[in-house]
């Protein structure tokens, strides 16, 4: 009996914990739940020596948050969201050599803050570059998809162009710190507070006003990958903190440090442009 009110407890203990992902690690958290359970009733209805895997249940039960945080894959410690703080990143300006790099120098300014050695022309040659040409037809335009690689001309304004979006950024981050980039794509905003707490900026898209677009600002883009809405407002930083009122970020734009653009307008234009971050993991 004692056994089974311990998995209750450490059911409801990792909940706690783990409250602000709950929903992307249930399975996890039933899983667990089941073992112990039955775990429980193996002991009860054996008269045997319980088995190895039900000592090894038990023995979770002695450390629970390390055994928790080991079996659901969490290798650091729990995370308290602070109230406002800032992050010493470095500062890179995209011009003049890159008009249309936002998304490469903000993340070569992640992998610096993260002791990687990681500069904005290396990875402009290196990200997935898509071909797809732009043309127009029947009033349609036809280009390809930031998520299937660089769209356009990166290094002029001459040309057509636009920019990529998280999935060919954490391609090529991956290549620099394999195994130890996250993709916070699709996340709450209050979680990208949970890793500037910790210490970690966080690459994401955003566009140059730095709050919510009016629907004239988008046109839609027919690509082999489907339809998309898209604005050449498109942007991207490197965020490095918060307040009560303002978020803080390094923008590629300019070069400037800290930059602050009031906190709700900045997560309204960040939803609007698909909710799209990355970061790294210690």
């Amino acid at each position: 009996m004692k056994i089974y009110i311990a998995a209750i407890v450490l059911f409801l203990f990792l909940i706690v914990i783990f409250r602000k992902t709950m929903l992307k690690t249930a399975p996890m958290f039933l899983l667990v739940f089941i073992l112990i359970s039955g775990a429980f009733i193996y002991d009860n209805l054996s008269g045997s020596q319980p088995a190895s895997a039900v000592n090894q249940i038990k023995s979770w039960l002695s450390e629970p948050a390390e055994k928790a945080s080991s079996f659901l894959g969490h290798n650091t410690a729990v995370i308290k969201i602070k109230e406002e703080t800032i992050i010493n990143a470095p500062a890179v300006n995209q011009f003049p050599e890159l008009p249309r790099g936002c998304e490469v120098t903000s993340l070569s300014m992640l992998l610096q803050h993260a002791g990687i050695q990681a500069d904005k022309m290396t990875l402009a040659k290196e990200i997935k570059k898509n071909p797809e040409p732009y043309r127009i037809e029947n009033g349609k335009i036809y280009f390809g998809h930031p998520n299937d690689g660089f769209i356009g001309d990166m290094y002029s304004f001459d040309n057509p162009g636009l920019g990529v979006y998280h999935k060919p950024v954490k391609e090529l981050a991956e290549k620099y710190m394999p195994g130890s980039i996250e993709d916070l794509t699709g996340s709450d905003f209050e979680d990208l507070k949970i890793h500037l707490s910790d210490g970690r900026p966080v690459w994401v898209i955003i566009n140059t006003a730095y709050k919510q677009l009016s629907d004239d600002f988008f046109q839609t883009w027919h690509t082999p990958s489907g339809k998309i809405q898209v604005t050449y407002k498109e942007h991207s930083v490197l965020l490095t903190g918060y307040d009560q009122e303002y978020m803080y970020f390094n923008d590629p734009l300019t070069g400037e440090k800290n930059k602050k653009a009031l906190k709700n307008d900045f997560e309204k234009a960040w939803v609007q442009m698909g909710k799209q971050a990355i970061t790294y993991l210690r």
